[in-house]
């Protein structure tokens, strides 16, 4: 599919249809690499080097908001180049934090109802990432990255009268972050009525439901997307479901939808069946990561959320994103190893 969506990108911007598909090609082959590597690692030793982990994810998100340093795409300045490459350190940093979070909730059982004594580090840690996070600003990765996290401390057994709290404070905080960015405030009004500005604010979703609506039962085809001949903005991104769905159409759109939802389900089976506390939460929270993100990307595909520049795990291009979601599915593997 990147291959069918980047096709024209690749050639109008870089003079190679075959562009993304090659790059990605390689992020592929690392990325399995990584998976095979991490799925024969014993996944205590994630224990072990939580922290040292979370201290380089949170240099890495210091280092990615100097001038210089960072590089600034599509308005966000979450990127750190290496040479030709460059890659994400928020896509680190949602790692290293459930890496964290499982190693601290698993030793903190019979305390997790306290605030001081049980909640007050991990909520530290959570506000302190999510904080670095939406100063490049990046809403997508923070709403993925918090509601794992928050999904981790629910399963651990924090009190709902936490969650009533958080819940309240987070819709002030939402409310003030959009107020502060105007264009926030238009991703919300196009979300409502894209129609209300088609050549603006609405671009993207009426685009991407260009593309989603005509595919009908069975679509135009592999390669036959209309919507890639630059209507549909980065279609190899964000938008790939868009393309898939038109390209394959109804029944393509529910195979993939089908393939997360086994993807899922097989994450929380194993976690329901490993004795080990933080093999369970650390399986929780990385199927959580990967179901939260891979559902806001289907809903603002659909029209059902508003933009927020989260790519489809698997399927987007993107070297950083595949390989960090290989190497979680390779941990995954590791720990069904130890299951009852």
């Amino acid at each position: 599919m990147v291959a069918s969506a980047g096709e024209v990108w690749g050639q109008f911007n870089y003079g190679n249809s075959f562009y993304f598909v090659q790059r990605q090609a390689i992020f592929a082959g690392a990325g399995i690499v990584v998976l095979l590597f991490c799925s024969r690692l014993d996944y205590r030793l994630f224990k072990t080097y939580s922290k040292q982990a979370l201290i380089l994810a949170f240099l890495l998100l210091i280092a990615v908001l100097i001038p210089g340093v960072g590089m600034v795409r599509n308005g966000s300045q979450s990127w750190i180049g290496v040479g030709s490459l460059s890659f994400q350190p928020s896509e680190w940093m949602k790692m290293a934090l459930v890496f964290f979070l499982a190693a601290v909730l698993s030793e903190r059982k019979k305390t997790i109802h306290l605030f001081w004594k049980g909640l007050f580090l991990p909520l530290a840690v959570i506000g302190g990432a999510f904080g670095l996070i939406m100063l490049q600003p990046d809403l997508g990765t923070a709403a993925v990255m918090g509601g794992t996290a928050f999904l981790l401390l629910f399963s651990a057994g924090a009190p709902i009268r936490f969650f009533m709290t958080i819940g309240i404070t987070a819709i002030v905080g939402l409310v003030v972050l959009i107020a502060s960015a105007p264009y926030r405030m238009k991703r919300i009004t196009a979300y409502l009525d894209p129609w209300s500005d088609p050549l603006g604010s609405g671009f993207q979703i009426i685009q991407s439901l260009y593309a989603v609506g005509p595919g009908g039962l069975f679509g135009h085809g592999y390669g036959e997307s209309r919507q890639k001949y630059y209507y549909l903005p980065e279609p190899q991104t964000d938008f790939i479901f868009a393309i898939w769905s038109e390209e394959t159409g109804f029944l393509g759109a529910i195979w993939i939808i089908l393939l997360f939802f086994l993807l899922i389900w097989r994450g929380i089976y194993i976690a329901m069946r490993i004795d080990d506390p933080f093999g369970m939460l650390l399986v929780f929270g990385l199927t959580a990561m990967i179901s939260l993100q891979s559902f806001i990307n289907l809903g603002v595909v659909v029209g059902l959320l508003p933009v927020t520049g989260v790519t489809l795990p698997f399927l987007s291009y993107g070297g950083s994103s595949l390989t960090m979601t290989l190497a979680l599915a390779g941990i995954v593997l590791s720990a069904s190893r130890h299951m009852r």
